[in-house]
């Protein structure tokens, strides 16, 4: 029986577990902090319920529905409420509703009549030249038109991945979207047309899949994985050394002060690629070139809490996203207790913002406390919300999501070498092969998949 490590108790690093575990593998799990679940964050306070991390993933693959039915975790999934199908855009000081049907489209305001128009022209652009050293802007601009870049695609980015979509690569950040282009000729075509590929992967395109969360928060789903497997996961155990023994690899690491160490066949390294990069130089110096051209840029989570009395816009939707050409302090606000049930009592109302990103990281050179105090008053001034909130709570993440910049192709292409050359280590994490809680989920059995090939 070959024996595995897993580096990270992130939702990666556990849901890569999870396989290891259905079929009797003898693994363990090292994780540096004293809880699981990495940047799935769940606290409760004076009555609210708060997610510092991801708030919800989209139901994207049927592993997800496996796992949880697995661990029997199936009463404690919840789906977002109707309502968080209509998503807000803010222009112009306004707040429009995002068009989800043609004619919706046609009687929006959130689009000029020639911006409509332009989209018509979609299926007659031809391909790009540039291939994959083309940003996220320059793609949807030659497609769609500016417009449509400026107050859809802008602000998208910016929630997805608190990006800039003038640096974001569209074949590394958006591969699905990318390869509507490559292999159909357009996105309306391709959309039409890979609706049956997709279909026959039992898989649902981001923007039909099912958004979920689970009553106590993301955090409890890494706990209930967690929990299944308690006697492989270490926690409070730092990994700070890995060298090959053999045909082996041996991991020095320290917990709770104490000095170990572990020998293994695999190591399946879940954790961020600045810490991966401590690990993996030794063994080949171009590792830490690559990963220290992986920017993470800096988010405030910025939780706000209220009585429902107090808010005059109606909560009707999942939220609402800021384009760069409004000139806002913050990224935009889901309207957390609108969306999913559990978030806080019925007479309450509570709000989720995001400060920073690629997009503005020079705003935290004011300071959290003063940023924050900005931030309200923005977010006041649109929600048109009397009074002061009734819970202030924020997590400053200082690396938060990895940006798969233009060029990142290159960084793809070196770790698959990585993992080539050095047999035995499987490099994942969000850093590879996508950000969401889908796509980590979804890459966990590629990552099992990988040691079964060897």
């Amino acid at each position: 029986m070959k024996k595995v490590a897993v580096l990270g108790a992130g939702i990666s690093g556990l849901s890569t577990a999870y396989w290891l575990k259905k079929n009797n593998f003898d693994f363990v799990v090292l994780e540096k902090e004293n809880y699981v679940g990495g940047s799935m964050q769940t606290i409760r306070k004076d009555g609210f319920q708060i997610d510092f991390g991801p708030n919800s993933g989209l139901e994207t693959t049927p592993i997800i529905r496996q796992i949880v039915d697995d661990i029997g975790f199936a009463n404690e999934m919840v789906y977002a409420s109707d309502s968080a199908n209509k998503r807000y855009i803010l222009r112009n000081d306004t707040l429009h509703a995002l068009p989800t049907s043609p004619p919706a489209f046609l009687s929006t305001k959130l689009f000029s009549t020639k911006a409509k128009l332009r989209l018509f022209a979609e299926p007659f652009i031809g391909k790009s030249a540039d291939g994959y050293y083309q940003s996220m802007s320059d793609f949807v601009r030659r497609r769609l038109g500016q417009e449509f870049l400026d107050y859809a695609i802008d602000p998208f980015v910016s929630g997805v991945f608190a990006g800039d979509p003038n640096k974001l690569s569209v074949k590394s950040a958006f591969p699905k979207l990318y390869r509507l282009e490559e292999v159909y000729g357009g996105l309306i075509k391709g959309m039409i047309k890979g609706a049956k590929e997709r279909k026959q992967r039992a898989e649902q395109s981001k923007q039909n899949a099912k958004m979920f969360s689970f009553v106590n928060g993301m955090q409890s789903f890494a706990i209930a994985i967690a929990d299944t497997m308690k006697e492989n996961i270490l926690l409070n155990a730092v990994a700070q050394k890995v060298e090959k023994q053999n045909e082996k690899w041996k991991i020095n690491y320290s917990q709770n002060g104490e000095l170990k160490e572990l020998v293994v066949d695999y190591i399946i390294s879940t954790i961020p690629v600045y810490a991966a990069e401590k690990l993996f130089t030794p063994i080949d110096k171009e590792f830490q070139s690559h990963a220290n051209e992986i920017y993470y840029p800096p988010v405030m989570v910025l939780y706000l809490g209220y009585k429902k009395s107090q808010v005059e816009t109606p909560l009707d939707g999942f939220g609402y996203l800021i384009p760069s050409k409004e000139k806002k302090n913050y990224l935009g606000a889901i309207w957390s207790s609108a969306i999913f049930p559990n978030r806080c009592d019925d007479d309450k109302a509570a709000f989720t913002l995001f400060v920073g990103g690629a997009r503005s990281p020079h705003l935290f050179e004011m300071g959290n406390e003063k940023l924050v105090e900005i931030v309200i008053k923005e977010f006041h001034e649109t929600m048109k919300i009397i009074g002061d909130p009734i819970l202030i709570e924020y997590k400053h993440w200082q690396k938060a999501i990895p940006q798969y910049n233009i060029g990142y192709i290159e960084h793809e292409n070196y770790f698959d070498k990585f993992e080539r050359e050095n047999k035995g280590i499987i490099l994942s994490g969000n850093y590879r092969g996508g950000i969401s809680v889908g796509d980590c989920i979804k890459n966990s059995e590629i990552n099992y998949n990988k040691i079964i090939a060897n």
